[in-house]
């Protein structure tokens, strides 16, 4: 699994013209872009959500747990694209769907479980994701 994570001041995710998830403008927050493969498990998920969760990388040397930060989580299996060959990224490490969707929801909740406040995109859709990203602060969580 891996999560590219950024510190945000405004984020939205929007399907079809419809905002979806948003961390409100001047917020402070956290915006995980999550890829699965096929190796993942719930528990590879619950320990990813722990780590975003605790990481201290909001203003001050806090975390997304110290101070309520808003995290929006929108699905991103092009994050296991390979371009080592050609022009045409292979999409073999991403897991399928029935693998993946399952695991971006355990995820979700395990954050929920964590006491964030968690807002997502649309699993599979094709999303328009805005974000302000702030610092910039962008890091990669992998598992």
């Amino acid at each position: 699994m891996r999560v590219l994570l950024q510190r945000v001041t405004a984020a939205r995710v929007l399907v079809e013209g419809t905002v979806v998830g948003v961390i409100e403008p001047a917020t402070q927050g956290l915006l995980a872009l999550v890829g699965v493969t096929h190796h993942d498990t719930a528990g590879t998920a619950r320990r990813l959500a722990e780590k975003l969760w605790r990481l201290r990388i909001l203003d001050d040397q806090r975390s997304a747990a110290d101070v309520d930060a808003p995290v929006l989580v929108v699905s991103q299996f092009t994050l296991y694209a390979d371009t080592v060959k050609g022009r045409r990224p292979s999409w073999n490490a991403a897991a399928p769907r029935e693998v993946a969707e399952p695991l971006v929801a355990a995820f979700t909740d395990a954050l929920r479980d964590l006491g964030a406040t968690v807002q997502t995109g649309e699993f599979g859709a094709h999303m328009q994701v805005e974000s302000v990203n702030d610092g910039p602060v962008t890091l990669l969580l992998e598992s």
